[in-house]
């Protein structure tokens, strides 16, 4: 059995667990180290049992206490060379025997869960998402897209559980109080997906096979999380899928953890 949490997940701060009873692994650290644990002790899980920090990119909101939890737990951080490059001088030391570096598409094997990783398009160094393999389940996280290719849907394919990015309602990012030059970044091909093509790539992948799904990653200032439900809600009952039935709909949201997925 594999498991999955969203900890925490937005544009304020993001840190997912996924673990199995041998192995617990947290995905980004982007929210204080004191609330991380307290998370992990809420969903029943001791922090010291987790094995690794993986880092999707260097951006505040994903590395914030990656450091201090390293130190304060004793576990390494595992990220692709140019992340390290460009993320080290934010978050501290970290023992040299902690810092564990991959390539950019190389699958990973720590404990019992393979873990690969796969280039997504976002104004970082060299942001990644992953797909979790363990028990013949497939997980994948994949935030921080600017768009959807070939290639991106090719790595979801055959998930069990995809927590996708919805961040923003296209509207209200446009009239919302952000300038021009942001509104144009979070827009562009390497910004964040859109709640509407989130609903896209979800009809998709469900005609595809897979059942479950979180919308990770909203934005505090463009979207909130019945906003984003309806929409992809939307977009899936113009294709015939209906959530509750067909599959399993639900938002991850920024301030709270979410519910224990077992598979």
């Amino acid at each position: 059995m594999i498991r999955f949490c969203s900890l925490f997940s937005g544009s304020s701060g993001n840190c997912l667990f996924v673990g199995t009873d041998r192995t617990k692994i947290l995905i980004d650290a982007g929210i204080s180290g004191k609330r991380i644990i307290e998370a992990l002790c809420s969903i029943g899980e001791n922090p010291s049992d987790i094995s690794a920090v993986l880092i999707s990119h260097e951006h505040s909101d994903h590395i914030r206490s990656a450091g201090i939890i390293s130190r304060k737990l004793d576990v390494p951080i595992y990220a692709n060379v140019s992340t390290w490059g460009s993320m080290e001088h934010s978050i501290g030391p970290v023992k040299v025997e902690n810092k564990r570096f991959f390539n950019t598409g190389e699958e990973l094997v720590i404990g019992d869960i393979c873990v690969n990783t796969f280039s997504i398009p976002h104004d970082a160094s060299d942001p990644v998402g992953f797909n979790f393999t363990a028990d013949n389940r497939k997980i994948t996280t994949a935030t921080d897209i600017g768009h959807i290719n070939k290639k991106l849907l090719e790595h979801f394919d055959s998930s069990d559980l995809i927590l996708l990015e919805s961040n923003h309602d296209v509207e209200m990012l446009k009239v919302g109080p952000y300038p021009w030059s942001l509104k144009k970044r979070i827009l562009g091909d390497n910004g964040h997906l859109s709640n509407e093509m989130a609903g896209k790539v979800i009809a998709y992948m469900a005609k595809k096979g897979t059942k479950k799904f979180l919308l990770g990653h909203l934005s505090r200032e463009n979207n909130f999380p019945e906003l984003a439900y309806q929409t992809v809600y939307n977009v899936l009952s113009e294709n015939q899928i209906c959530p509750g039935e067909d599959i399993e709909l639900s938002v991850a949201l920024r301030d709270r953890v979410g519910k224990v997925i077992e598979l």
